[in-house]
């Protein structure tokens, strides 16, 4: 008797910055945490805040077999703190439960981000793989995609038939990667049963090093990504997220060969040597804060210089950061910055503040009120309502296209000549659309400051090219100068925070 194929689909996404708050179940239900006939309701929508690459995943299996998603639990939320570990075991058990109900299946597909750590574990994604195989078995196809800052360990790899990691920083493939990961199950429907080899180096990459157009990430992935086809049906190359200090840390090369095993760590070995002649490339290189201020300014004053873009890349929510330090903002306000706007700035107490107050109401704007910290500091100035928004948005552009976005109530304040978008959920400023819904031509100011590390590059790249981008030194918890953190369990030594590094060939 003909039966449809069934796929359990599963995911929790999340990027640990160890040294940030802690992240609970309510930052997962302000973003995305569905599972069964929510989830599957949630994978029916045109504008989702299911992950792109699960959705290309479904779509690709709608057009290559006969099958039916059993949806398990996805859960989606901003870079942050450690996961609350007893909330993460909680999961962990629905994740099981869910899928021993819905066996038998003949395949699973996993969309994790891979830096993902809890309040007690340094290693939940492997958890979660572990898990899936354990409930499955050892002959049932599992394929799982993970963003390339993903911290990868041996049990990862080895609980798993195929990962498949982005390809692009800022991260624009992630459908590619999802029709990748469905083409690869399809395959393995019919039998394939693929070989993988994994090679960590002692190299831990500053966010800002990372980037697939220029540079070395860039020229690593290239003479990776030239070494796919044939018989070698996957090449993934995770730089890694420093900031979740762990001890699988580490560039990881990992090769998945359709069948051939020594040929996986052949072309493995390949590419972590070509990685290793280059390793002292990945040393970041930022703009100290006056200097960038001072750009900043003189666009404003010259109509005739290029306009700027100045990525505050060390308060990135994106990476874990708060998004609410105020040095840029306090220096762009001091010398008088004109055609400046800085976003998104997280603020819920301001925000609401604003809201009550109306638009056209003057204040004394308080920022960081409410537990501020060595980074979120408390700062005051005088402001202007501009407008008013209830945070509902599209992603227009970049790695939050088509996405659905909620950012809370969301106030434009002109914040003594400086315009500044405050929002009351924190959001990394990858998208031109957190602007424009507030009233902003971007292509009339003079300066933008983001609260961003690379993303918004692939957002506001229509008014920006390279040469108007400023990466600025400023404090913040994801700072790409790693040497000013306490890293704990990373292994070392381990570059750039170590300068004399070997690496022991096996």
């Amino acid at each position: 008797m003909f039966r449809k194929k069934r796929i359990a689909l599963l995911g929790l996404m999340l990027e640990s910055n160890s040294f940030a708050p802690v992240t609970g179940r309510d930052d997962f239900l302000s973003r995305l945490y569905v599972a069964g006939l929510e989830m599957a309701e949630e994978l029916r929508k045109d504008e989702s805040k299911i992950p792109a690459e699960m959705h290309s995943f479904c779509a690709t299996m709608d057009r290559s077999v006969e099958w039916e998603a059993a949806p398990i639990l996805i859960g989606l939320v901003e870079a942050g703190g450690p996961i609350d570990h007893d909330f993460f075991a909680q999961t962990l058990e629905d994740m099981k439960a869910r899928l021993e109900a819905a066996m038998p299946l003949d395949g699973v597909y996993i969309c994790n981000h891979g830096a993902m750590i809890t309040t007690r574990d340094r290693d939940p994604d492997g958890k979660i793989f572990e898990m899936t195989r354990s409930v499955v078995g050892k002959d049932c196809p599992i394929v799982a995609t993970l963003d390339l800052h993903g911290n990868v360990s041996d049990r990862m790899v080895a609980a798993v038939n195929l990962v498949v990691a982005y390809q692009t920083n800022p991260h624009v493939d992630m459908v590619a990667r999802g029709r990748e990961a469905a083409v690869a199950m399809t395959s393995m429907l019919s039998g394939l049963r693929p070989a993988s080899a994994v090679i960590r180096l002692p190299v831990c990459p500053p966010t800002v090093t990372l980037l697939t157009d220029k540079g070395p990430y860039a020229d690593l992935m290239r003479y990776g990504q030239a070494r796919s086809g044939g018989e070698i049906m996957n090449v993934s190359i995770l730089g890694g997220f420093a900031y979740a200090d762990t001890a699988k840390n580490g560039l990881c090369i990992i090769v998945t060969a359709r069948s051939d095993h020594a040929l996986a760590e052949a072309v493995a070995r390949d590419i972590a040597e070509f990685a290793w002649r280059d390793y002292r490339r990945y040393d970041p290189h930022l703009t100290p804060l006056d200097e960038a201020v001072a750009k900043a300014v003189a666009a404003g004053q010259d109509p005739s210089l290029p306009a700027v873009i100045l990525a505050d890349v060390a308060d990135n929510p994106g990476g874990g950061a708060n998004g609410n330090t105020t040095w840029l903002l306090e220096a762009l306000i001091k010398a008088r910055a004109n055609g400046a706007a800085l976003g998104i700035f997280n603020d819920p107490a301001l925000a609401r503040e604003a809201m009550e107050l109306g638009e056209g109401a003057r204040f004394r704007a308080v920022f960081n009120r409410v537990e501020p910290d060595k980074f979120s500091r408390r700062f005051e100035a005088n402001a202007t309502v501009m407008r008013i928004r209830d945070g509902d948005c599209v992603g227009r552009r970049g790695f939050y296209a088509n996405r659905r976005l909620d950012l809370g109530t969301t106030v434009l304040l002109d914040v003594e000549g400086v315009k500044v978008v405050v929002i009351s959920i924190r959001t990394q400023c990858a998208d031109p659309v957190f602007f424009e819904m507030m009233g902003i031509d971007i292509s009339k100011a003079r300066s933008i400051v983001v609260k961003s590390r690379g993303h918004f590059r692939a957002g506001f790249d229509e008014f920006f090219g390279p040469d108007q981008v400023i990466e600025v030194d400023a404090p913040g918890l994801s700072s790409p100068v790693l040497t000013r953190f306490d890293f704990k369990f990373l292994p070392r030594p381990i570059f750039p925070i170590d300068r004399d590094v070997v690496w022991p060939r096996a």
